[in-house]
């Protein structure tokens, strides 16, 4: 600015020159630049800024002013920087020799990284806008769409090419289809590892969950906030990466990974300095192929439930469930071996030559046969019994606090026969694979041990499983069988059950759940309270509590190891995706840590980041 002061430049008053020709932009084209108007002393300031760059080793924000035609430098500081100049800044400088690799990788924040890799909401727009809402991030980058109210609703809007978003007041596994359809998922309920959260996550979607201002009816589609009712069709948008909803349709900003060579060449040094390998979670090849495109070595956690809930699957497994008799139960079972192997063949071979972790069938029966009429006519019409016989056994299988009851190893012991199906479509899928000359290893994961005999008896069924396959197809393959490390008496006796395990994987969703008693999807209704009142400092969900949980873990890792010295262990809670939380993981001595597909760069910087910092 001419004939001005400092003061009229932070005011925003009047619209400053350019400093060169190539910054001009729409609004300052007329305006004259300093490198036109007094080129010596623009020169002189490219001199200096060059120099103090070199002697800070780092990008400078610079104060100077010009008195009859003489240049005055008042002030120099690092200068604050955006994810996508960060990036460019670190690679760049190593490049110049002005930093070394280490230096470059601290430069950068982790979660600078989701802003090229996912669409982020427009600042200008979202500025201007001003939220109506607020709830926790719990998918990142931005969504905008209309509001839908069912999931069947989200697939078929899709299906015409409208955008929506899928306003529910909690999802559930059969809200899966609507989920993948919408451009983004808002819930009124739920925490940052409750079901909407965790498969949003798991697909890079934005989401915002416990958004408890939101007053939500699903049979009238209305949904108030702020005294404002929205219906189906209005246009809302999302910023899943701080858990802000704004009213209308607002531009977002799309990413190009593929062509970022700044990128790029962070992540190459990253690989370079950290030791712990990341892997991913991922149930479908469509997810394992993108983690693999982020750099995942491995699959940490493939969880086979998510695999029952396709339509042509859900009947028979639903019958498997109601069944009274265990001929009646390997008769249904058996309908669900054929899906199982070509589920467990694709994953396998699109992580192909690295290992999969495949988690046993883990959550309570009562979550596959939430049943409406129409389905209990059915269901009772296949299994030729009668609609109240029916309704009895489903009530029977209601248990007044599931997440504690008849789930994980439990399932499997009660029930032999799915261990049996699993374990044999895993085998005969690696069988498949192996004959055609792919390199595979599957890691067999039984969830919820808490006691060393629960672990040998699912290993003796696993291990016969595999013998079988092996003597039936003629084909010899390799595999491990290991076991979740998430309840407290886990990780106390982790010397007696590494006896039968031949690797752990930390559940830490759960061992949190366990540990504090907090229930993950009602957490959201008291969080915000306890972070307010400064009674946590952090979601125990999202950064791991070192002080408690992350004790149990380091006792598990200690233990499992007295027993056997190079027991592989690994983490696939949500916080193998957080920064300071692998930062601990490092510490303890894991071998990896394991997250969702569009956290794996995340991990990777973080895990690199963790190396330096604890040389």
């Amino acid at each position: 600015l001419v004939n001005a002061q400092g003061e009229d430049v932070v005011a925003g008053t009047r619209t400053p020159n350019p400093l060169n020709e190539a910054n001009k932009t729409e609004d300052t084209q007329h305006l004259a630049s300093l490198e036109t108007a007094m080129p010596e002393v623009y020169q002189q300031l490219v001199t200096i800024r060059n120099g103090l760059e070199k002697h800070y080793h780092d990008m400078q924000d610079i104060e100077f002013t010009i008195q009859e035609g003489r240049l005055w430098m008042l002030q120099t500081r690092n200068g604050k920087r955006n994810g996508v100049a960060a990036i460019r800044m670190a690679g760049e400088m190593v490049e110049e020799g002005l930093i070394d690799k280490a230096t470059a990788i601290m430069r950068v924040q982790p979660k600078q990284l989701d802003e090229i890799m996912h669409p982020m909401v427009d600042p200008k727009a979202e500025f201007k806008a001003g939220a109506i809402a607020k709830g926790l991030p719990a998918g990142p980058g931005g969504g905008t769409g209309q509001i839908v109210f069912t999931a069947d609703d989200a697939e078929n809007w899709a299906k015409d090419g409208k955008q929506v978003i899928l306003v529910r007041n909690e999802t559930s596994p059969e809200d899966v289809h609507g989920m993948h359809a919408a451009e983004a998922i808002l819930t009124a309920k739920g925490g940052m590892t409750s079901h909407a959260a965790l498969v949003a996550r798991g697909w890079g979607k934005c989401c915002i969950v416990g958004c408890s201002a939101l007053q939500i009816n699903a049979k009238a589609k209305t949904m108030i906030v702020g005294g404002k009712t929205f219906k189906e069709g209005d246009w809302i948008t999302l910023n899943g990466t701080i858990g802000k909803v704004y009213e209308g349709k607002l531009n977002l900003i799309e990413p190009d990974l593929e062509k970022n060579k700044d990128y790029q060449i962070l992540m190459d040094i990253a690989d370079e300095l950290r030791t712990l390998k990341i892997r991913t979670n991922a149930d479908r090849p469509e997810d394992a192929q993108q983690a693999r495109d982020f750099g995942a070595q491995g699959i940490g956690l493939c969880r086979t439930e998510h695999m029952f809930f396709d339509p042509e699957r859900i009947l028979a497994m639903r019958e498997m469930i109601v069944a009274e008799d265990e001929t009646t139960r390997r008769k249904a079972v058996m309908k669900l071996l054929p899906f199982q192997r070509a589920d467990f063949k694709g994953i396998l071979a699109a992580m192909s030559p690295f290992p999969v972790t495949i988690r046993l069938l883990d959550p309570p029966l009562h979550e596959f046969v939430t049943l409406d009429d129409g389905q209990i006519t059915e269901l009772a019409n296949e299994l030729g019994i009668t609609e109240n016989h029916l309704r009895n056994r489903v009530s029977a299988l209601h248990e007044s606090n599931p997440m504690l009851g008849h789930r994980g190893c439990r399932l499997g012991v009660a029930y032999p026969e799915i261990t049996e199906m699993q374990a044999r479509a895993i085998f005969e899928a690696t069988a498949e694979l192996t004959k055609e000359g792919k390199t595979v290893f599957p890691e067999v994961m039984v969830p919820l041990v808490g006691t060393v005999t629960e672990l040998s008896n699912q290993n003796a069924i696993i291990n016969q499983m595999a013998a079988d396959v092996k003597a039936e197809t003629g084909v010899n393959f390799e595999y491990m069988v290991g076991t979740m490390i998430e309840l407290p008496r886990a990780c106390v006796t982790a010397d007696e059950i590494a006896k039968e395990a031949e690797f752990f994987s930390f559940g830490t969703n759960d061992l949190t759940q366990t540990t504090y008693g907090f229930s993950r999807d009602d957490i959201g209704g008291f969080l915000p309270i306890y972070l307010d009142e400064k009674i946590l400092k952090n979601d125990p969900f999202q950064s791991i509590d070192q002080n408690g949980v992350g004790e149990l873990v380091k006792m598990g890792v200690q233990k499992g190891r007295s027993t056997k010295k190079d027991l592989k262990i690994g983490v696939c809670g949500e916080h193998g995706g957080d920064p300071d939380s692998i930062d601990f993981f490092h510490r303890a001595g894991l071998n990896y840590v394991s997250c969702s597909p569009y956290r794996v760069p995340i991990a990777r910087l973080a895990a690199a980041q963790a190396a330096i910092r604890n040389k």
